[in-house]
């Protein structure tokens, strides 16, 4: 099979026969073998029921539904786990991801070996306030962060390699980190083109201004589990020696500097009335604790069962 498309949905019974007769005019026109896997995450309105409709029209459509809303991550990790096709393509149910972006997307992937294109939605009809100058900042930020040079991390419009979604999970919010965790996971080809955004016809957005804090904390968990997940005592141990080192320096200096003024009948002030002690205890102690939990992470990490499990490119 040539392409499977990827569409989570939640709540889009407006969109779905749209969608729906524009990616098969788009799949009919190039020849492709295709099939289209729409997520139902837990929809409250006759999305389902327009999933079985258009099954019925036409079996390349295929649904998976939910018993109650988990999410977009857990929507495209369901669809990268029921896909077959050799190239996946992922979009938005609301019909402002254009499936005549399809054909170019399988092309830079087939014939230009991409593990991944993304999606950059240059020109946007979203308030700016609201979306396009957060939305910058986020970007550059994850820019910064991961060094993967993307204008637009959150686009859902996504052309993939059927292996890079065979070798990676994605969960909690993270699907705005696919770059970053296929990156991490050995997929380093990653493209990007520029896309049309289409005006949200039916319906209203979904996502709120909370995404770009849970955006952030989102990329701290995934920068940290992706470079220190196998190693945690990498991470913790380093920090915390440097802190007991510091910390244990200062309280040395403090009572040898005692002793040698005491020494020459100097006046001098007792360690325990110093600031300094105590700040030097203060960074002594957050050592210790830094230290224990890159050892406890590392005993966590010993019993995991997938602390040998690496992503393999080539058998022979």
């Amino acid at each position: 099979m040539d392409i499977s498309v990827i569409v989570p949905l939640y709540n889009e019974e407006e969109s779905l026969p749209e969608l729906a007769a524009w990616i098969k005019k788009v799949m009919d026109e190039h020849q492709f073998s295709y099939e289209v896997l729409m997520v139902d995450d837990g929809s409250t309105d006759k999305s389902w029921s327009i999933v079985e409709s258009l099954h019925n029209d036409n079996p390349c459509i295929r649904g998976i539904r939910f018993r109650r809303n988990y999410g977009k991550s857990a929507a495209l990790n369901t669809g990268f786990e029921a896909c077959e096709g050799n190239v996946v393509i992922t979009m938005d149910a609301d019909l402002q991801d254009s499936p005549d972006e399809i054909p170019e997307l399988y092309r830079m992937i087939k014939e230009d070996g991409y593990d991944l294109v993304s999606g950059w939605k240059k020109v946007r009809y979203d308030s700016k306030l609201a979306k396009n100058i957060p939305s910058k900042f986020f970007n550059w930020t994850t820019r910064k962060m991961s060094g993967i040079q993307l204008h637009d991390f959150n686009c859902g419009l996504k052309a993939y390699r059927k292996d890079v979604v065979k070798s990676i999970e994605v969960y909690s919010e993270m699907h705005r980190y696919i770059p970053l965790i296929a990156k991490w996971a050995g997929f380093n080809k990653i493209g990007e083109k520029v896309v049309v955004h289409q005006k949200r016809k039916y319906g209203v957005t979904k996502f709120g201004l909370n995404r770009f804090v849970n955006g952030y904390l989102d990329l701290l968990t995934i920068t940290f589990t992706t470079r220190f997940g196998k190693k945690p005592m990498h991470a913790f141990g380093v920090w915390g020696s440097i802190a007991f080192l510091v910390g244990l320096v200062c309280a040395v200096w403090l009572i040898v500097a005692k002793l040698v003024h005491q020494s020459h009948g100097v006046p001098f002030r007792q360690v325990t009335d110093q600031p300094l002690f105590f700040l030097a205890l203060l960074a002594m102690v957050l050592g210790f604790m830094l230290f224990l939990a890159g050892f406890l992470g590392e005993m966590i990490a010993r019993n995991d069962p997938d602390r040998n499990k690496y992503q393999i490119a080539k058998k022979i």
